[in-house]
């Protein structure tokens, strides 16, 4: 029997911790890690990405898709993410994914080759400091110097990032993977440890709720702030909703938790968000945070106009982004459940706000209609988004890019309440479309994936994991895969950006985008591409693609002219130093200045200035 090396034990007790793949690129300094894989028949399986910055985000999305904040969905789940790589490059290369679950709050490991112990301090090839790379991302980041510190370290790691919901990392040179295997004795410092973790029943105390009550009791105007701590709080949230005669709005993380059909459900909140959420925040008196931590103060109610209680898991968070009177620290569901017990059903009290909650949202959802039949040349981005959502399949899961895109599902895509949706939101990291579309894919082949991407994020590293989509597709039960690219040849949110907040006209140079045909390349690949230069057609693609026997890439020419105008009265402010940035631009800025002042008096006609 070959003998037993320490790599060997690290693919048992990543089986002890239910991992079920790992998302990596090969390397000299996991070569013998790898090898273990290798021999072992119940291994996790390795997922190659095309770049190792690829492969941690697939791990990301993997935990965003199956496992969620705190492990909310761990037990008998499919495991947290793992990502691996070799050290010096690989290393560096994952630091965008686990900075993406670093803010976002998200449980992840790493686990990272090194150079030979004997080596280090001699600047030796790809020697880099790891323990000081990792120091700022990891919420625990550990080398194994002997093998007795292998089964402890996994552990820890895995251990933390659950209770912590922070991405942790294990360093592991290779000449310590190729030594003998040898368990800790519990003598003097060799610490025996076990793969366990069970999650906290969190609820706050009664104090606490008491007061929560009285003043959600008191409250005339009250609006519910909605993120992604409510993943398994949808009845509480609707039902607390009622029982308040409040508004729903979310933060971009928690729109997949709310039904936004129903007649309270203000949409996203924030520069990206709708204009019902900026007015109702602005009107209300009372807020009721349930697990957020959104940055986007400038859209809160304006510090002293609402009283605040927040409910979160994480007794860090309550008053991070507002002033709250009252923190509420336990699980979502339960303090809902806890603290409506002690609320009776409005009766009637509040029906002048349920009216004008009503007629907010009624009116946004007319200037959302309106604004995706706007006329662009020669596609209005929004109308791509809103002809989704007249065919979105029930059991579909959406992964999102990073860019002008996600004004777009903030504001025109509704959701199935059975459909998840991810992106990498608060590092804001293009080019994660992709690899996330491909995580939640593998962790459900049975369910089809819609991408939704901009042609910036796609030329980043989405056209190479197209790759590992082609590689992959056939071994799926459901072969659909649909990756839906705004092509309008602009790093549009970025141009929108300039001129909104630092009053410049466009700078070609830097904004302008090569031509890329994505359909074409579809086709190379031996998927289908679909090309889309008529807003006619968009209902029929989304059809094809939805329906086809491949995955599909559909490349829409949308019109970078659309403006990204926040919500009013916050959009008000901004449109004379957007308006003089176009003035700035001539002839080129006119379809843009046009379309801006449309978009402006749509918004006026129905809200106000």
């Amino acid at each position: 029997m070959a003998e037993r090396l320490v790599a060997d034990e690290m693919v048992d007790r990543l089986n002890a911790w239910g991992v079920r793949r790992i998302f990596g690129y090969s390397g000299d300094g996991i070569n013998t890690f790898l090898g273990a894989l290798r021999r072992h028949d119940n291994a996790p399986e390795f997922v190659q990405a095309r770049h190792e910055e690829n492969a941690a985000f697939m791990a990301v999305a993997h935990s965003k898709y199956g496992v969620g904040q705190y492990g909310a969905d761990f037990d008998g789940g499919p495991g947290i993410g793992v990502m691996v790589s070799t050290q010096g490059p690989g290393a560096v290369h994952l630091l965008n994914g686990l900075y993406d679950a670093k803010l976002d709050g998200i449980p992840v490991v790493a686990i990272v080759g090194q150079q030979d112990l004997k080596a280090l301090g001699s600047g030796y090839q790809q020697e880099i400091d790891l323990p000081a790379l990792f120091k700022d991302v990891a919420g625990y980041c550990e080398q194994i110097s002997t093998p007795e510190q292998v089964s402890g370290v996994l552990d820890r790691a895995f251990r933390t990032a659950l209770a912590t919901s922070t991405p942790c990392v294990v360093i592991i040179p290779h000449n310590v993977q190729q030594q003998p295997a040898s368990q800790p004795s519990g003598d003097h410092a060799e610490i025996a440890t076990a793969p366990v973790w069970e999650s906290p029943q969190v609820l706050p105390r009664d104090a606490e709720l008491d007061a929560a009550a009285d003043l959600l009791r008191s409250g005339k105007r009250i609006v519910m702030l909605v993120g992604q701590g409510a993943r398994n709080a949808r009845t509480e949230v609707a039902g607390m909703a009622e029982r308040l005669g409040a508004a729903v709005v979310t933060s971009l993380l928690g729109k997949p938790y709310v039904d936004e059909t129903l007649p309270n459900a203000a949409g996203v909140m924030g520069h990206l968000g709708t204009s019902a959420s900026a007015a109702l925040l602005g009107r209300c008196d009372s807020l009721l945070i349930v697990g957020s931590n959104d940055p986007w103060t400038e859209f809160y109610p304006a510090p002293g106009n609402a009283r605040a209680v927040q409910i979160d898991i994480s007794a860090q968070r309550p008053g991070n982004r507002y002033p709250v009177e009252v923190a509420l620290v336990g699980d979502a569901a339960q303090t809902l459940q806890a603290l409506a017990g002690r609320l009776a059903p409005d009766q009637g009290e509040r029906e002048p706000w349920r009216t004008e909650v009503r007629e907010r949202v009624s009116a946004w959802r007319d200037l959302s209609r309106q604004r995706a039949l706007t006329a662009a040349d020669p596609v209005n981005p929004e109308r791509v988004f809103s002809e989704l959502s007249a065919v979105f399949p029930d059991d579909a899961q959406v992964a999102l890019d990073v860019g002008s895109c996600v004004y777009w599902y903030a504001r025109q895509l509704v959701l199935p309440p059975t459909v998840p949706a991810h992106l990498c939101s608060t590092l804001a990291s293009m080019g994660c479309g992709v690899p996330y579309g491909l995580a939640a894919k593998l962790l459900n082949p049975e369910r089809p994936v819609v991408v939704l991407a901009g042609d910036g994020g796609m030329q980043m590293s989405g056209v190479a994991e197209l790759i590992t989509v082609a590689a992959r597709w056939k071994d799926w039960t459901d072969p659909r895969f649909v990756v839906c690219v705004l092509n309008n040849g602009d790093l549009a949110e970025v141009t929108w950006e300039q001129r909104e907040t630092e009053g410049d006209p466009r700078y070609g140079a830097t904004q302008h985008l090569p031509h890329f045909p994505f359909a074409g390349y579809s086709e190379l690949l031996g998927m289908r591409g679909i090309e889309v230069k008529d807003p006619g057609d968009l209902g029929g693609a989304w059809s094809q693609a939805l329906s086809a026997d491949r995955p599909v890439v559909i490349d829409v020419h949308t019109d970078a002219s659309v403006p990204l105008l926040p919500p009013f009265p916050q959009g008000a402010k901004k449109l004379p130093t957007m308006r003089a940035a176009l003035g700035q631009e001539g002839k080129a800025g006119q379809r843009a200045l046009r379309l801006l002042d449309e978009y402006a008096s749509q918004e006026e006609a129905l809200f106000g200035s």
